[in-house]
């Protein structure tokens, strides 16, 4: 990407609205039994009504209703009670019926927003403008063939939702903060995996610039089929730079539909405004109106799970950071072991402090999710307890109890340090030895000490902790220590 100068990067103001596909996690397709599935050999999804053959009639996917529904609740939105479906008429290989069945004038969910958290700390509400239900078109695959262009329809009307933003974001990470919400919410109600590199969640961008202070947008270029959070934002950056060297240069900003490509950074036209095509929306024919009601909508509000934002509100008041709150929401699953983790102590830093720790670095080393973490909450909760209780310390619970609950997953934390013999020695004459022996390997150190120079407590603390093997009370040993080279 080339920079802007900052002189002139700041007369102008960046404008983004984000459209954001999600493919829903049914069984079944958008208005066909035919089987949703990812990863099926190429056209074997598929049936007469999914094609689109004369004589064939859609019905209505009630799960992939209730997952918009879901989702508009959990994005603040009102529920629109009377919905319509329309026919959005176009040409397109991969489209086996000529037009996609969608949502036009009445979509089901209307208005709503999202809270985004900027990295200066602050937190921006982002506008929605709607959300609609729709089915997918299929697959075009360009580069398995010398000659021709493959056609694999398997996801050809797989239910999708349609979340349109206002045009409220004034960078790329508002951008990015507002996909990484959605899909963080997509995953907590568990309707998309939120996968982008397989295509499960997609996002096409509107980018304008205007001068500082215009009330008037710009003409916007709609940068489609993003395929990451990350080429997300260096789209928009690119387009906020190209656009700004145009309207610098004496030019102006032609409404096109860009390409972005992800190995140079850089955009290009697909199609002009000219050259856009007419859907030529009109009603669907095949499909009444569906009519919710009230009850309807309230069941579903009443089955949501707790949300992310819900999740951290909590955390915070019960004394975790903002870093550790953010990061154990940010993935489902993490928060869920958390859940559970947190109903068999109270000691909710010191789980904070597990999670963050020992169990994130077992997990990055190995390669696993949390889901692949076999140890029970409840077992690191007793662990847990036993550094509570003074039997064990934190650098023993960390390196040598976490490790052997890895190897013996059945084993409860108590049985395992008693097994192992790392509980902590309450026996005084133990203690005085460790410390009598640090003491004797490092005579010229005891002088030291005597003329002022504390630092050397620490390596007689490190003496004692490898020779007692960690099993002391290092709090307790300290002071004994003190005590003892004072007296010499």
């Amino acid at each position: 990407m080339t920079l802007l100068p900052v002189e002139i990067a700041q007369k102008y103001e960046l404008v983004v609205g984000l459209e954001v596909h999600a493919q829903l996690s049914t069984l079944s397709k958008s208005f066909s039994s035919d089987s949703a599935a990812f990863g099926a050999e190429p056209n074997h999804h598929i049936s007469a009504i999914s094609l689109g053959h004369p004589g064939t009639l859609p019905r209505i996917n009630k799960r992939m209703v209730e997952y918009a529904v879901k989702m508009g609740l959990a994005c603040n939105c009102t529920i629109n009670l009377k919905n319509s479906f329309a026919r959005k008429n176009y040409f397109y290989a991969d489209l086996p019926k000529g037009y996609q069945i969608t949502q036009d004038h009445e979509p089901i969910c209307l208005g709503g927003t999202v809270d985004v958290k900027l990295a200066n700390g602050t937190v921006k509400t982002l506008a929605i403008h709607h959300i609609h239900m729709e089915e997918d078109a299929g697959k075009s695959m360009h580069d398995n063939h010398h000659e021709d262009s493959l056609i694999d329809l398997n996801r050809a009307g797989v239910p999708l939702i349609e979340i349109v933003s206002q045009p409220d974001m004034r960078s790329a990470e508002e951008a990015g903060q507002f996909l990484t919400e959605i899909r963080k919410l997509l995953r907590y109600l568990d309707i998309c995996d939120g996968n982008m590199e397989e295509g499960s969640m997609r996002c096409d961008a509107n980018i304008s610039v205007r001068l500082h202070g215009a009330a008037e947008y710009g003409n916007r270029c709609e940068v489609k089929n993003l395929n990451s959070i990350r080429n997300v934002q260096r789209a928009i950056e690119h387009e906020f730079a190209r656009q700004v060297k145009v309207i610098e240069a004496g030019g102006r900003i032609d409404q096109n539909t860009l390409n972005f490509n992800a190995d140079t950074g850089e955009t290009s036209v697909l199609r002009s405004k000219e050259m856009a095509n007419d859907y030529r929306y009109f009603p669907e024919p095949d499909l009444m109106p569906l009519v919710l009601d009230n009850a309807y909508v309230e069941n579903i509000r009443n089955s949501l799970p707790v949300l992310p934002g819900q999740l951290y509100q909590k955390y915070l008041a019960l004394g975790l950071s903002d870093y550790d709150a953010s990061v154990i929401t940010a993935d489902k699953e993490v928060a869920l072991y958390f859940e559970e983790l947190i109903k068999h102590t109270a000691n909710y830093k010191a789980a904070a402090h597990l999670m963050m720790g020992a169990v994130k670095s077992y997990l990055n080393e190995t390669g696993l999710h949390i889901t692949g973490l076999n140890i029970e909450p409840v077992n690191l909760a007793g662990l847990i307890k036993l550094v509570d209780d003074g039997s064990i310390n934190n650098t023993v619970a960390a390196h040598k109890l976490f490790p052997a609950m890895l190897k013996s997953p059945g084993k409860t934390a108590d049985l395992l340090a008693a097994e192992l013999n790392l509980l902590i020695t309450t026996d005084s004459n133990d203690v005085s030895k460790y410390i009598q022996d640090a003491i004797a390997k490092y005579p010229d150190k005891v002088r030291e000490y005597q003329k002022g120079k504390k630092g050397v407590l620490g390596l007689f603390m490190g003496e004692i902790m490898k020779s007692s093997k960690g099993k002391i009370d290092p709090q307790a040993t300290n002071q004994l220590l003190i005590k003892e080279l004072e007296s010499k």
